[in-house]
């Protein structure tokens, strides 16, 4: 079977340490070119990953006659704009979360996809790839449901001051750099829109918001979830039913190609399920191909995205008026 051949767009730290490798490793996708603005770093990350060119521009990467998608981990203020620039260039992308700056930014994307139906363009939320969350969702729906309430919390210290993520340009913050997995977890599982959220955002003397929590009301329950650049790492997710609960340790990432663990609670019993090793963003970066190869819809719409990005504003405005607001 034929390979897309992919192209990467900077030398980000996602790139090279999570993405490239798994597509380097996927049945159905090679990273073939990789670009830089700084030529020495991408010759330097090409000659360590075993990628065959390495271009000193992005315009150079989308003339490439020999790449067929992109992956855009660029800064999230360039999300849109190259992403765009590379369905110009007659090639698919796979655009790194969040979508874009605000909804406005995101809605700029999905119309310009209607200019190219033929080019698949997706954003990667890698971790509704990951096999333990086609699990949970079948125990929502068999076992503990219906779900009324999603909890779930993400950190990190990010220690540098000068970091993109602190820069609001360059649409940073925890909100918009972890905090938009809390949003897309709670639609994903209920499969619906929150009708109105109520967020808090602690700026924490940053340009940016370091902490922000937010509730989020739907009509089948609610949602809700704490980001935060400036606590050690870590991350947990709670999804709880009228007949059960589901607990899960690393809910975004887990390591990659080993196992994980998920725990119910129903009837009074508790069990833990082991999932054998899997890798998200390798499964993620085969289905995106797979869309490609057979011409089919990509797993996840872009409307998804958009969606997504409505939320995180309305969350922005609630902190902002320091009260509810409607989505």
């Amino acid at each position: 079977m034929a390979k897309i051949r992919w192209g990467v767009l900077s030398t980000a730290k996602i790139a090279r340490e999570h993405v490239i490798p798994a597509l380097q490793s996927s049945s159905l996708g090679e990273v073939v070119a990789i670009a830089s603005r700084r030529p020495e770093q991408a010759q330097q990350t090409a000659a360590a990953l075993g990628i065959a060119r390495a271009h000193d521009s992005y315009e150079a990467l989308l003339a490439d006659p020999e790449v067929d998608a992109i992956y855009n981990p660029l800064p999230n203020h360039l999300h849109v704009p190259w992403s765009i620039k590379t369905m110009q260039a007659g090639k698919h992308v796979l655009v790194e979360k969040p979508l874009g700056l605000d909804a406005s930014d995101a809605q700029k994307l999905l119309q310009a996809c209607a200019d190219y139906p033929d080019i698949k363009v997706m954003e990667a939320f890698m971790y509704r790839f990951h096999p333990q969350w086609q699990q949970i969702r079948e125990l929502c729906d068999k076992v503990i449901g219906p779900v009324r309430n999603i909890q779930c919390e993400f950190s990190y210290n990010n220690r540098d001051a000068s970091n993109i993520r602190n820069n609001a340009d360059m649409g940073g913050g925890a909100l918009m750099d972890i905090g938009c997995y809390g949003v897309s977890l709670s639609r994903f599982i209920y499969q619906s829109e929150p009708t109105r959220v109520c967020g808090h955002m602690n700026f924490m003397n940053y340009e940016v918001d370091a902490i922000t929590s937010a509730i989020m009301a739907f009509s089948e329950g609610t949602g809700s979830f704490s980001c935060s650049t400036k606590t050690e790492p870590g991350q947990w997710a709670k999804i709880c039913g009228e007949a059960g609960f589901i607990s899960i340790p690393r809910p975004f990432n887990p390591t990659a190609d080993s196992e994980a663990q998920i725990t119910v609670q129903h009837n009074d019993q508790t069990e833990t399920i082991t999932l054998a090793p899997a890798n998200q963003y390798r499964a993620m970066g085969d289905h995106f191909c797979d869309a490609i190869l057979h011409n089919k819809p990509v797993p996840t719409p872009l409307q998804d995205g958009v969606n997504n990005m409505k939320v995180i504003d309305r969350i922005i405005a609630s902190a902002k008026a320091g009260q509810w607001v409607d989505v």
